[in-house]
């Protein structure tokens, strides 16, 4: 009972199937650990342990009768598996803040599409995860909760907008978890936490896009420890009619053909944000290219150019939402400065000027994926900058590199901070291509001694079996 956290989700899996462990007893388990580390961690925001053991007891009722009756292959194929949604997904009667203390907290009539997706192929909800206020931030810290923290090192971030979710993982909380991606929000949590982070492409997974995202920018996909346990949630968030022959698990173990794969630190944030690459950064993406060019890959430095305009029109598109949220006059007080700002500037800006972001947006997009299909995969770091103390983009209490003081709840200054922090995650979704950030590198030289460091793969639109194979090499090597 003590080791159930170090299966992992697949291992997990195998054993609920088999009867070896019982739904309850993974749940409790689960469960007892959040108790434990939650309060230092600050991961989850509401735990749901009554539910998750009503619906674990659930599980185990069904596993017992198809037993019985000899079905046991009807099981669902995440059958008692535990897991945890960010505090932007809809759970049947469970609260959902957004982050924010400026919205009525009231539960949620129904699951949301990536809740019922989730939870109808068996997987048990533990409870709701830390995010920043409506996903806008690349830090999980907010008005109504503890900050998450890294669990390498809790005076960090544990990233955003994720950053719950992947604290939990990382911790051992839950074994995986589902996260969504509108401009690194999967992918900044993976590499802050040392985790495998796969968005995949526009269109896949259909249960993670969102009603009002105009750009078409956010996706659901997995934050797991391994390549396999990614592919698994994988296997139950993309249509069957999608998938490769046989599923993404089972191909996992399949070595990629030799692959062209293209180098680049180039950003289209630049520009606006010169920004420096940390030392850490660049030992990450040199461990990343030796262990590629080991297993056989050509990998060469590349250039490219990219649209000066795009900072301007990236934000105009990732900030419309906010403008139009659903917020009493005499509760704007109760946002965060940087939603505040944000929400003010998207509800002045004129419909004419979103739809022509939206347009250079497409024409960005277009040639954008042009320059990166002359290689097969596009390589550069996760982050430029190793996990930020908590704190750190607010100008809040925090370690090293201090704010001059007329800095704090400065959003300009916030917004900066994080674009010099991850400033090649956005682009990816604006060209709705997949990319997965994957660990490769710890500051303290071994595994687990000191903050991990990660790089981000770029593939072809189809390519999230491949971009796995890549991570499970890595992973091996």
């Amino acid at each position: 009972m003590a080791d159930i956290h170090r299966l992992g989700a697949v291992g997990l899996r195998d054993a609920l199937a088999v009867g070896s462990l019982s739904a309850r007893e993974a749940a409790g388990h689960f469960l007892a650990r959040i108790e434990a580390a939650n309060t230092s961690l600050g991961a989850f925001i509401t735990v749901t342990a009554e539910q998750a053991m009503a619906d674990a007891a659930a599980a185990d009722a069904l596993h017992a009768c198809l037993v019985r009756e000899r079905r046991s292959a009807e099981l669902p194929r995440l059958h008692g598996v535990p897991l945890a949604f960010k505090d932007l997904t809809d759970v049947a009667g469970v609260v959902t803040t957004h982050g924010s203390a400026a919205l009525d907290h009231k539960p949620a009539p129904e699951d949301g599409a990536l809740a019922a997706v989730l939870k109808g192929d068996g997987a048990i909800s533990l409870g709701k995860t830390q995010v920043p206020e409506f996903g806008l931030t690349a830090y999980s810290e907010n008005r109504i909760a503890p900050p998450s923290r890294n669990p390498h090192s809790l005076s960090r971030s544990s990233g955003g907008s994720s950053g719950g979710s992947a604290a939990a993982v990382a911790a051992g909380l839950v074994p995986f978890a589902p996260g969504t991606d509108g401009g690194g929000s999967i992918r900044i949590p993976a590499g802050a936490c040392g985790l495998v982070g796969l968005k995949p492409g526009r269109g896949l997974v259909p249960s993670g896009e969102s009603s009002g995202d105009a750009a078409r920018l956010v996706v659901a996909g997995p934050l797991a420890r391994t390549a396999a346990d990614a592919a698994l949630m994988l296997e139950s968030l993309v249509p069957a009619g999608s998938q490769p022959d046989g599923g993404y698990l089972a191909n996992i173990g399949t070595a990629p053909p030799k692959l062209r794969i293209g180098v680049s630190l180039d950003s289209p944030w630049a520009a606006a944000f010169p920004f420096t690459v940390e030392q850490e950064a660049r030992d990450a993406l040199a461990k990343g290219m030796a262990l590629l060019e080991t297993a056989g890959h050509l990998v060469a430095e590349t250039e490219i150019r990219y649209d000066n305009r795009y900072p301007d029109a990236f934000t105009a598109a990732w900030t419309a939402g906010v403008g139009s949220a659903r917020i009493t006059p005499q509760r704007e007080a109760l946002l965060t400065p940087l939603t505040r700002t944000f929400r003010r500037r998207a509800q002045q800006r004129s419909a004419s000027k979103v739809n022509e972001a939206l347009a250079f947006l497409r024409r960005f997009e277009h040639d954008t994926i042009a320059q990166y299909a002359e290689w097969d995969v596009m390589l550069m770091p996760t982050l430029a900058q190793t996990p930020r103390p908590v704190g750190w983009f607010t100008g809040g209490g925090h370690s090293g590199e201090p704010w001059p003081s007329e800095w704090a709840g400065d959003a300009d200054a916030d917004y900066r901070r994080q674009c010099e922090f991850a400033p090649w995650s956005s682009m990816v979704n604006v060209c709705g291509l997949p990319a997965i950030s994957i660990p490769v590198h710890w500051t303290g030289g071994a595994a687990g001694a000191g903050l991990p460091m990660g790089i981000q793969l770029i593939g072809r639109m189809g390519s999230e079996l491949l971009l796995l194979q890549l991570a499970a090499v890595l992973e091996a090597a």
